[in-house]
């Protein structure tokens, strides 16, 4: 019955309340290229005051403007509770007026691909569904405007708001054959921090299943913790979320989601600023592919408050653990001997004084430059004095032997601790996306403890926040069109947060670039291929094709130049978003092929050792009928089969140390092995013949 409620919720709401409109038709002049004026309604005796975008709240903002050169004007909207959201900004060329024109977010004409005189109902450039936010509407509304060129004057002749049971946010969302995600924080505005207590619930039927939000809730059920993350897409209409799976005393409890390893931390993450919405899954999947740990992700839909919120990208968060950063836990009584030695996962990223420390020394060519080092794990409230002093020690003898004369010497020099693969196969990942934040902010390394057979090395990654990679952004040396342009020397950009500058020095040893070209001629000839990168950019796409819709009518920035500023137009279908990444993919991966320097002797090769907890192996490999598990020494909890997109195809339990399954009925492709046993989650992938 609850879920029976839900679905009426999101296809309508229930006429409790008539709708209300507020108009001022006083007039204003708007000054040529001038600052905004302002204009305002009174909204008194709204009732129910506060409004969301599930149950009554606002529908869509109606202007009339006489103005001979609509692309002089910009206009913002806002509420009594200070929000400020722009409806139209600088669009209509030389065309005159805006009349009886109607922003709803139901539009399928985004304003911006509007033609004037702008007559009808248009979706303006930010959702109104922001507005319904749970605040109180009741108060002054300000409508703002600007002319900000000179040669023409207009006037606004009339404005109105209306407020209803149909109000923006509305969705008549019944199904997918993505996850269904329903979260409920009974209307509370979700914070940046502390997270805030709610429901979340997870309709799942398996692949090729279609999912319905009548359904019986079959994956997570239960209490969570729930926060707005991030820092620039905190900042845009569809927000990201960080979540924390609580029991009833608001503890955290570790459950599966959706078959990914057990842990309590999860993250949404929004995709407002990819319009393709695999640039994290498809990185993430990669630098997993190459042999190191990255967050496993799922596509889903997810429902705030009865209000459908979108296509997300629900993915693992960092954290240490043996199935995600499988390194030593740190406990606060370790603080001598080989116990302070590990692990530790560090950040380049924003920083505060109480969460890093200073380093020593300052990137090449940038003197000026300060850089932080962030502690992640321990956390910096956790992590004692005597476990700073060795980590903060560590860098500190890494950093003194990568910036000496001898730094090339194999045996004394930086390679004693630094992991080279991993240090190789960050950079490969985020050069391929040309992701200038995984070099100075987003940026992760790990190091575990020191045993007996010596010093364990500094290793890279995970890789982590690719929504500004893989695009053409204006500017430095991103807005470059055909493929070219280092990202990792985003210091000579002026960066918010300056880099380490690593690997400037790195690309100074011969024998560092040596190894960098083999590895990448290695992976060209297989997971980097044009044709590999090609087949899951258009599995994924082909998989998410209805959602896409549902999302892009939700937010309305299809065909609009929103969150990062890119310089190619932006298409105005999701097919020519597919083709336009895939193009961008195309032009870079030609000038890395003509621009990774180095050479690959015959015979030169790179290991990247597999960071899994056990030596398993498939065969045959490809398969036709059957494949064999081999080399699984612990208890099995359960053996999951998924193809390239994430969806669940097969799922056994059983014992021992060798499995034969049937894959006879699959179709040809790429599938993924999750192996969970009492040792941790163990990950492997066959083709289909």
């Amino acid at each position: 019955m609850k879920k029976l409620l839900l679905a009426l919720l999101l296809i309508v709401s229930v006429a409790i309340t008539s709708a209300q409109t507020f108009t001022n038709s006083l007039g204003l002049p708007i000054p040529d290229n001038n600052t905004y004026v302002y204009d305002t309604i009174n909204v008194s005796g709204l009732v129910p005051g506060n409004i969301t975008s599930s149950g009554f709240g606002l529908e869509s903002v109606t202007i009339n403007i006489a103005h001979p050169n609509d692309a002089d004007l910009r206009l913002k909207l806002r509420s009594p509770d200070g929000s400020i959201y722009v409806l139209t900004s600088f669009y209509g060329g030389t065309g005159d007026n805006y009349t009886n024109t109607t922003f709803n977010d139901t539009a399928t004409t985004n304003i911006s691909t509007g033609v004037a005189p702008f007559t009808g109902v248009y979706h303006s450039v930010d959702p109104l569904v922001n507005f319904n936010n749970n605040q109180n509407a009741n108060g002054a509304w300000e409508l703002m405007l600007r002319d900000q060129t000179l040669g023409n004057v207009g006037n606004l002749i009339s404005w109105s708001l209306k407020f209803s049971n149909a109000p923006a946010g509305s969705f008549p969302f019944f199904s997918s054959n993505l996850p269904i995600v329903l979260i409920n924080t009974n209307n509370v505005a979700v914070p940046a921090s502390p997270k805030l207590p709610a429901q979340m619930s997870i309709i799942y039927n398996g692949p090729g299943a279609i999912n319905h939000i009548t359904d019986p809730v079959n994956d997570y059920n239960g209490k969570i913790g729930i926060a707005i993350r991030g820092h620039y897409s905190a900042s845009l209409p569809q927000k990201p979320y960080s979540i924390s799976l609580w029991d009833s005393a608001n503890n955290n409890k570790d459950t599966m989601v959706l078959g990914m390893p057990t842990q309590h931390e999860w993250d949404f993450i929004a995709n407002y600023n990819d319009k393709v919405f695999m640039r994290n899954a498809l990185t993430y999947k990669l630098f997993n592919d190459m042999g190191h740990w990255a967050s496993r992700t799922r596509f889903c839909e997810v429902v705030l408050n009865g209000g459908y919120q979108g296509v997300y990208l629900l993915a693992e968060a960092i954290k240490r653990d043996s199935n995600r950063v499988n390194i030593n836990k740190l406990d606060s009584t370790e603080n001598s001997g080989l116990n302070v030695t590990g692990g530790y996962i560090l950040g380049n990223d924003y920083w505060s004084a109480t969460d890093s420390w200073l380093s020593n020394f300052h990137p090449i060519g940038y003197p000026t430059y300060d850089v932080h080092f962030v502690y992640e794990y321990p956390t910096p409230t956790s992590i004692t004095d005597s476990q700073k002093t060795y980590i903060q020690g560590f860098i500190n003898t890494l950093e003194t032997e990568l910036y000496d004369t001898t730094f090339r010497d194999t045996l004394n020099g930086y390679q004693k601790y630094m992991g080279v693969g991993s240090f190789i196969d960050y950079f490969i990942s985020n050069e391929l996306a040309r992701n200038n934040d995984g070099f100075k902010k987003s940026v992760y390394m790990h190091k575990d403890k020191d045993d007996s057979t010596g010093i364990k090395k500094l290793k890279m990654g995970p890789v982590w926040d690719f929504d500004w990679a893989y695009k053409d952004i204006p500017g430095c040396i991103f807005g470059a069109t055909d493929g070219s342009g280092w990202a990792y020397h985003i210091n000579d950009c002026g960066p918010d947060v300056p880099s380490s500058g690593w690997y400037v020095r790195l690309m100074q040893d011969t024998a560092f670039q040596n190894k960098l070209r083999c590895r990448w001629e290695y992976l060209r000839r297989n997971i980097l291929s044009d044709s590999a990168l090609f087949y899951y950019v258009d599995s994924v796409a082909g998989y998410l094709d209805s959602a896409q819709a549902r999302h892009f009518r939700k937010w309305g920035n299809l065909g609009v130049n929103t969150g990062t500023p890119e310089v190619e137009p932006d298409p105005t279908t999701f097919a020519g978003e597919i083709a336009q990444f895939k193009g961008w993919l195309s032009r870079r991966t030609l000038w890395l092929d003509g621009n990774i320097p180095g050479t690959c002797y015959p015979g030169m090769t790179v290991n990247i050792k597999k960071e899994t907890p056990e030596n398993i192996t498939v065969y045959p490999n490809p398969a036709t009928n059957t494949i064999t598990i081999r080399g699984i020494k612990n208890q099995v909890l359960s053996i999951k089969i998924l193809d390239i997109t994430g969806r669940l195809v097969n799922s056994e339990q059983v014992t021992g140390n060798s499995t034969v399954l049937d894959v006879s009925g699959f179709a040809k492709g790429m599938y993924f092995i999750q192996i969970a046993t009492s040792a941790g989650v163990n990950n492997c992938k066959f083709v289909k013949e």
